[in-house]
């Protein structure tokens, strides 16, 4: 496996992938919610999101408004039915606030819809010109597990605010940003007995090849356990583990988020960062809940890991955790549900060489899960 230096980021090589698309990066990620404007404004004012693009009924779309929000190179749009009929009302009624689209930017959305179902894929939205006084874009789209759906964005003939029928969104308020800079990855849950399906869905429609996996050996404490596999492009810039269940004494966190979804979703998105101490800093001082680890926790993580660069106390007192693979050490922080019900979550990632993810935290993170679950009664 190749590594190949792209400014701040390492871009991993996977040979094993086929990158017929091929994936240039996330283009955004789109999220049905109840209240667009109120779910606008928290991410604004908690996450240090950017206003960046509108949607309406000032701009001609009647049955639905989206705002769109940006961070270095995320974008986050948030989307809202306008009237009782709209089929988004029944993904809302079915799984709460939640991740419906993960679009990604290739060079040809044609030929990316055309390669995908070829191979397999069930189309979503066939290939499709939008154009304004700013250009055209291409977009298409295949369905994936449970009601997630990839759409493929073509932009290189595009240079307005994000797409057409879009205006650009002015706004006084524009709390500062936190050092957020792209999608990490995107984890998937699915089913019992769903994860090598889609785990082939992956390396057969879209060339992903397989970078590890976890069992429930890896991923399991006392009460309940998981199992994982993690598949990247052959880039490496989109990486989608997924998980599903395994048998425990207890309820899983898996199983508690589908029961909560109603099925197979995005359970959350990890988003990079340069600094994770200032960024969790102010995110905590924004409002922003984090799981809680136990003090114990850093009694001997420097034994395990080894030598870092970062002073321990800053870390301790944040609740960062620290894991290291043979090319380097990474530090992670996940939060608590930004949901009413106990399904999507973030993860605030900085990587010091490591492309792992983070399986020496496993238990501890498991851990404090479980402790949420136990004061939800869900456990």
């Amino acid at each position: 496996m190749e590594t190949k230096d792209i400014g701040s980021t390492l871009e991993k090589i996977i040979p094993e992938a086929e990158d017929f698309l091929p994936l240039n990066g996330t283009d955004y990620v789109e999220l049905y919610v109840g209240n667009a404007k109120q779910s606008a404004h928290y991410y604004k004012t908690a996450f240090g999101f950017q206003s960046q693009a509108y949607a309406g009924l000032e701009t001609g779309m009647k049955d639905r408004v989206s705002y769109v929000l940006m961070q270095d190179k995320i974008r986050l749009v948030l989307t809202t039915p306008l009237t009782k009929d709209d089929p988004i009302n029944e993904h809302l009624q079915n799984h709460g606030d939640g991740v419906k689209v993960v679009a990604l930017w290739v060079d040809d959305a044609t030929k990316s819809f055309e390669e995908t179902v070829k191979r397999g894929a069930k189309p979503f939205m066939e290939p499709t010109r939008e154009e304004d006084e700013n250009g055209f874009v291409i977009r298409s789209g295949i369905h994936t597990y449970g009601e997630t759906v990839h759409i493929f964005v073509e932009r290189k003939n595009y240079n307005g605010p994000f797409l057409p029928g879009f205006k650009k969104w002015e706004s006084h308020y524009n709390p500062s940003p936190v050092g957020l800079r792209y999608v990490d990855h995107m984890v998937g849950n699915v089913g019992w007995g769903e994860m090598n399906t889609w785990v082939d869905f992956y390396a057969r429609v879209m060339g992903f090849a397989q970078l590890i996996s976890f069992d429930d050996k890896d991923i399991s404490t006392e009460f309940t356990a998981l199992m994982s596999k993690v598949m990247s492009n052959g880039n490496g810039r989109i990486k989608f583990p997924i998980n599903e269940p395994a048998e425990g004494r207890k309820k899983s966190q898996i199983e508690e988020y589908i029961d909560f979804y109603g099925g197979a979703g995005v359970q959350h998105m990890a988003i990079a960062t340069d600094n994770i101490i200032e960024t969790v800093t102010a995110l905590q001082a924004r409002g922003v809940e984090f799981l809680y680890v136990p003090d114990e926790y850093y009694s001997d993580v420097l034994d395990r890991v080894g030598e870092i660069d970062e002073d321990l106390a800053p870390l301790q007192k944040l609740g960062i955790l620290i894991d290291r693979d043979e090319e380097g050490y990474l530090l992670q922080i996940f939060t608590k549900p930004v949901v009413d019900r106990p399904t999507m979550f973030f993860e605030i990632i900085q990587r010091k060489g490591a492309q792992s993810f983070g399986k020496g935290n496993f238990k501890a993170l498991f851990e404090a899960i479980e402790r949420e679950q136990e004061s939800r009664g869900t456990l």
